[in-house]
């Protein structure tokens, strides 16, 4: 009879109960963690080099199988990015021809209207999915890291040289703790952090003083962007609650990214144009 329970106990058939949304319950009473959205994004950036990792393992026919779906899924986003590089289109209108005399000028012309082929709502969709965004300045001059780094000399006789101070200027955190300066290897100046950038909203064509919650992305390299260093170019985080934005679900809009227009070490200010 023990045998028998163990068998019914390994047997396939059997009838799992229900586990009911207790993870989805527990999310809508307490929230998410606070880094959730960005332990999902490092997940499915890491999810890339695992596909790509488990193709090349990949072997018979289970390796054909794998190669033929991921070239239908490559086949997809090359199709997405087209359907997003063509912006109008031009299409013939069907209305019939006024009455009337035209010019001269005009009879050799089709009569075309230009017609918008997607809505913005799904070609914001699609951007998204192809990780494809529009920024004011889409290219920047490359910046060398000795013209941001600038090489101090430590030591009694001065012949270390393993200390950097930053000339560029940079963010810091509410929380941030200068380490000890004995040991500390990169000097970001107290007058070059800043914590507040002029923000300028395309559509509304109004400017705001906003707080910087972070760096984003800096065109320069991770190092800079780990470093907070702010450059012509570099996309910024800023608090946008008090400007009032709402989500299609009715949630205040909290954070939202800016790229930076100007060279913040030479003006004093950070001049930045809202992504919307």
């Amino acid at each position: 009879p023990l045998e028998i329970r163990r068998e019914r106990r390994r047997s396939p058939f059997t009838v799992t109960m229900p586990q009911n949304e207790h993870i989805e319950l527990f999310q809508k009473r307490y929230g998410k963690r606070l880094d959730h959205e960005e332990k999902t994004r490092k997940k499915e950036a890491r999810s890339v080099h695992k596909k790509a990792e488990y193709a090349q393992k990949a072997l018979g026919i289970k390796g054909k199988l794998y190669a033929k779906k991921r070239y239908a899924e490559k086949v997809q986003m090359k199709k997405t990015l087209a359907m997003h590089a063509e912006s109008d289109g031009k299409r013939k209108s069907n209305d019939e021809p006024k009455k009337g005399a035209i010019p001269a000028y005009l009879l050799d012309r089709e009569q075309a209207s230009r017609s918008k082929v997607l809505s913005n709502t799904v070609k914001q969709k699609r951007k998204e999915k192809a990780g494809k965004w529009e920024v004011p300045l889409p290219k920047v001059r490359p910046i060398a890291e000795e013209e941001v780094f600038k090489v101090l000399r430590t030591g009694k006789r001065k012949r270390k040289q393993w200390k950097r101070m930053i000339t560029k200027a940079t963010f810091v955190g509410q929380s941030f703790t200068r380490t000890n300066p004995k040991y500390e290897r990169f000097v970001r100046p107290t007058g070059l952090r800043f914590k507040k950038a002029h923000v300028t909203h395309p559509e509304l064509k109004t400017t705001f003083c906003l707080e910087i919650i972070g760096v984003k992305k800096n065109p320069n390299g991770q190092t800079m962007t780990s470093l907070g260093v702010i450059t012509k170019g570099t996309v910024i985080e800023v608090n946008v609650s008090e400007l009032g934005l709402v989500t299609p679900g009715g949630k205040v809009v909290w954070g939202k990214y800016a790229q930076v227009t100007n060279n913040p070490e030479n003006d004093g200010c950070i001049n930045a144009v809202l992504l919307v």
